[in-house]
C-alpha cells in the first residue's frame, strides 16, 4: 500500500490537525466535503487525520479519504481496485502509478447520490472485513508456482504473452495460484486465467466482483 498512500499523501499541500480545520481552510469546496463528511460517518468508519487530510478507517485500515482540489472534490478508495463501480464512477487518479487507489470526483454538492456513495462505501468496507484487497509487493520477486510454470510452457503462446505482462500482472497471477490450498482449487484456478492471460487482461478484472 507504500504507493497508494503515496500518491494520496503527494496530493496535500498543507497539514491539519483535525478534519473541521481542514474543511474551514477549504472554503470554496466546504458544502461538498461536510456532505461527504456526514454520508461517510453515517457507517461504521472511524474519523481521523492522515497525511494532513481526513481518512476513514476500519480496524486501523484506510478505506476512503476526502480532500477538495481547485476545481472539484475527491473520494479516494484505498482499495478502490477491488470495488465493482457498478456505475463506472472510479477512475485512476495517476495511471501507471497507483494499483489499488481509485478516485470520484464531484465538481458539485449536486452530483452527490448519497445512496449511491453509501453502497460504495458499504462495499469497501466489507471487503476490507474479507480480506478482499490488493497488497503491496514492491520488489517482491516473482515466484511462478508449478503449476502455473508447466502450464506455459506446454502453451507456447500463452507463455509469450504472461512473459510480456508487466511484472504486477504476473505476481497477481503466480499469487493467486500459490494462494490456494488445495490441489483441485489451483487446477481450476488455473483454467480460469489462462484466458485472462491470452486477453492480456488484470487478473482483479474477473475476480473484483466475486
Amino acid at each position: 500500500m507504500q504507493q497508494q498512500t503515496k500518491a494520496f499523501k503527494d496530493k496535500k499541500m498543507q497539514r491539519h490537525k483535525t478534519v473541521d480545520q481542514y474543511i474551514s481552510k477549504k472554503r470554496d469546496h466546504k458544502k461538498e466535503l461536510t456532505k461527504l463528511r456526514k454520508i461517510i460517518k453515517s457507517t461504521e468508519l472511524v474519523e481521523t487525520i492522515k497525511w494532513g487530510a481526513p481518512v476513514y478507517t476500519i480496524d486501523g485500515k484506510n478505506i476512503v479519504g476526502i480532500a477538495a482540489f481547485k476545481s472539484y472534490v475527491g473520494l479516494w478508495f484505498f482499495q478502490g481496485t477491488m470495488l465493482k463501480d457498478k456505475k463506472k464512477k472510479l477512475i485512476n487518479a495517476q495511471e501507471g502509478i497507483t494499483k489499488a487507489l481509485r478516485q470520484w470526483r464531484f465538481t458539485s454538492k449536486n452530483e452527490m447520490d448519497e445512496n449511491l456513495i453509501k453502497e460504495y462505501l458499504l462495499e469497501a468496507i466489507d471487503n476490507q472485513k474479507k480480506g478482499k484487497v490488493i497488497k503491496h509487493t514492491k520488489n517482491k520477486p516473482l515466484d511462478l508456482p508449478i503449476d502455473l510454470s508447466k502450464a506455459l510452457n506446454k502453451n507456447k503462446k500463452l507463455k509469450t504473452i504472461f512473459e510480456k505482462l508487466t511484472l504486477s500482472k504476473q505476481r497477481e497471477y503466480a499469487e493467486h495460484i500459490s494462494t490456494a490450498k488445495r490441489e483441485d482449487t489451483k487446477m481450476k484456478r488455473l483454467e480460469k486465467i489462462i484466458p485472462l492471460i491470452l486477453e492480456k487482461k488484470c487478473l482483479y478484472d474477473k475476480y473484483k466482483n466475486c
